[in-house]
C-alpha cells in the first residue's frame, strides 16, 4: 500500500521550439519521457493555461501537465489544475532543472524552499511549500552571472545523455513509490551509480 496519493506530475519549462532543447527545459523531457512510455497525449487546455496528459501507470492514473506559461508564472498553471481535480500540494510532483546537482543525477524531495528557482518561486506563491519535487541534475556554469545563458542553453551531447538517462531511471522508480512508497523509490533512485564518466 502506498503512502503517496500522488496524482498529477508537472515538469517546468518554457513554452516554444527555441526553448525545446534547453537545460531549463528539463521538466518538460520528463513528462514528455512519461506520456510517450505510458501512450499519453498531450493537449491544450485553456483552464489550466497548459498540455495535459492521462496516463496509467501499473493500475494508477497520473495526470500529466506542461505549464504554457512561461517558468515564472507556473504556479498559474497548477493551481487552477489542483482546485479542479482537488489535488493535496502532497499529491502532485514537480520536476525542474537544478543547478545543485551534478549533470543527470535525480533527487526525489518532499516540500522544501524554491532555492531562488523562478518557476518553483511561483509554484511556492500558489500552492506553498509541501508539493514534492524531481530535482534533475543540470550542473553549475561556475559563476552566478553565467546561470541564465547556462540554463537557457543546450546541453552539449554528453550532458544531454546523462540527463535523459537520469531522467529514465527516475521514470522506472514510478511504480515503485505508486505501488509501494515513495522512500522505497527514493533509496533505489538515490543509490542508482552514477556513470562512469563522473564517478
Amino acid at each position: 500500500m502506498s503512502d503517496s496519493r500522488l496524482r498529477a506530475i508537472v515538469g517546468l519549462g518554457n513554452p516554444g521550439p527555441e526553448y525545446e532543447r534547453t537545460r531549463h527545459n528539463t521538466g518538460f523531457w520528463f513528462v514528455d519521457q512519461l506520456a510517450e512510455a505510458h501512450r499519453g497525449s498531450f493537449r491544450f487546455e485553456a483552464k489550466f493555461k497548459g498540455d495535459l496528459a492521462r496516463i496509467r501507470i501499473g493500475s494508477h492514473e497520473v495526470l500529466l501537465l506542461k505549464p504554457q506559461t512561461y517558468m515564472n508564472k507556473s504556479g498559474d498553471a497548477i493551481q487552477p489544475l489542483a482546485a479542479f481535480y482537488k489535488l493535496a500540494p502532497a499529491d502532485i510532483l514537480v520536476a525542474h532543472d537544478e543547478l545543485d546537482l551534478p549533470v543527470g543525477t535525480m533527487k526525489l524531495k518532499r516540500a522544501g524552499g524554491h532555492g531562488g528557482h523562478n518557476g518553483l518561486r511561483s509554484v511556492h506563491q500558489q500552492l506553498g511549500p509541501d508539493y514534492l519535487r524531481l530535482r534533475i541534475g543540470i550542473g553549475h556554469p561556475g559563476t552566478k552571472d553565467q546561470v541564465l545563458g547556462y540554463v537557457l542553453g543546450r546541453p552539449n551531447g554528453d550532458d544531454d545523455k546523462r540527463i535523459r538517462d537520469g531522467l529514465i531511471d527516475a521514470m522506472n522508480v514510478m511504480p515503485l513509490w505508486l505501488d509501494q512508497t515513495l522512500e522505497k523509490a527514493m533509496q533505489q533512485l538515490h543509490s542508482t551509480p552514477l556513470p562512469k564518466t563522473q564517478q
